[in-house]
């Protein structure tokens, strides 16, 4: 297969990544309480990542760089290569859980750039940028899959990447329009994600493919402070959480009877949202598209004859963490998120 035929195909098989999505996540994790610290040299994640200044990140990566297809290594070939996954901060984790619930035998490299989290205040080239050099790095270490578990990063960087790395299979996300469509009965759905997934043309796609020709009207919702809001750990005592309270009571007063979580962060507030509507008798359905993705990979994984056989098949692997940036609140944050159980190797 040619270079090209191989980057048509790709696309032909992640583009519809959303197409398929049934429910979110909703099972549990159970792991043995091991987490280790290991002090290794991240090549620099391409030397650009802990660079203050931003703007040498669009000079070391732009898309007139890009024109020059790479070649895949062995190592990104085997079945007993890692998975990787890439997202601006930990909201990807919500992504990871599904994958590691789906396919336990898999290993899983992650990467967090919460040195510039959040990417949904950035400019298209800002986002670009910075996801290239992430991919970039993932594919260094061996991937023989790549995740944008990044809604915004998916929205402006996903077809570049793809055309760098034409045989390397790179999955990216889009907010779950289809299934609330087709579920939908009054017809009235809102999408919450970032400024940066709500103009991307992603989304825009998929309301003019799916939701227009059905008469559907989608409702576009964004509050900056979300991201920020997962990441210091959703105090429900805080502005943040209240304004997300009444912006569900309005969506439900509207008539708006799906809301789709259009950024991965925002699946890790499922569970607040839900007691809300419980709370307050609202006719609101809410949905992610975490578990399409899932299938997506594994897919992806079978008709490329790369999935990884395992002897203890319902053990799951140590998730191996790295970030441009660590600090107590992250470290801390991480077990909440996975379970107090999970086994995390961070890696500086």
């Amino acid at each position: 297969m040619t270079d090209s035929a191989a980057w048509q195909e790709n696309n032909a098989l992640c583009n519809d990544g959303s197409d398929c999505i049934e429910k979110p996540y909703q099972g549990s994790h159970s792991y043995q309480v091991d987490i280790k610290h290991n002090n290794r040299d991240q090549q620099a994640i391409g030397n650009a990542l802990y660079q203050d200044n931003d703007s040498q990140i669009i000079e070391l990566i732009t898309t007139e760089s890009i024109t020059t297809e790479l070649k895949i290594n062995e190592s990104n070939t085997r079945s007993d290569a890692p998975i990787g996954l890439f997202d601006s901060g930990i909201g990807g984790l919500s992504v990871y859980l599904h994958l590691a619930q789906q396919l336990p035998a898999e290993r899983y490299l992650y990467y967090a750039d919460t040195k510039h989290v959040p990417y949904g205040n950035r400019d298209s080239k800002d986002i670009e940028a910075l996801t290239l050099v992430a991919i970039d790095w993932l594919y260094k270490q061996g991937c023989k899959l790549i995740v944008i578990a990044c809604n915004s990063a998916s929205a402006h960087a996903l077809e570049v990447a793809r055309y760098r790395y034409p045989q390397l299979p790179i999955v990216g996300l889009v907010p779950a329009l289809k299934p609330a469509v087709s579920q939908s009965k009054t017809g009235k759905i809102a999408v919450l994600a970032t400024k940066a997934t709500l103009e991307g043309s992603l989304l825009n796609q998929v309301i003019a493919e799916v939701a227009t020709p059905k008469g559907s009207i989608v409702t576009k919702y964004f509050d900056p402070q979300l991201v920020p809001w997962v990441e210091a750990g959703m105090p429900e005592d805080s502005e943040t959480a209240q304004r997300l309270r009444e912006k569900i009571r309005q969506l439900a007063a509207d008539e708006v009877d799906y809301l789709v979580l259009g950024c991965t962060h925002y699946p890790f507030f499922r569970e607040f949202l839900l007691r809300e509507i419980e709370d307050k008798k609202l006719s609101l359905g809410v949905v992610d598209s975490g578990q399409a993705i899932a299938a997506r990979v594994q897919y992806l994984l079978v008709t490329n004859k790369i999935l990884a056989l395992s002897q203890t098949p319902n053990v799951i692997k140590p998730l191996n963490f790295y970030a441009s940036k660590y600090d107590t609140a992250l470290i801390d944050m991480l077990p909440r998120l996975l379970g107090s159980e999970a086994v995390i190797e961070y890696h500086h």
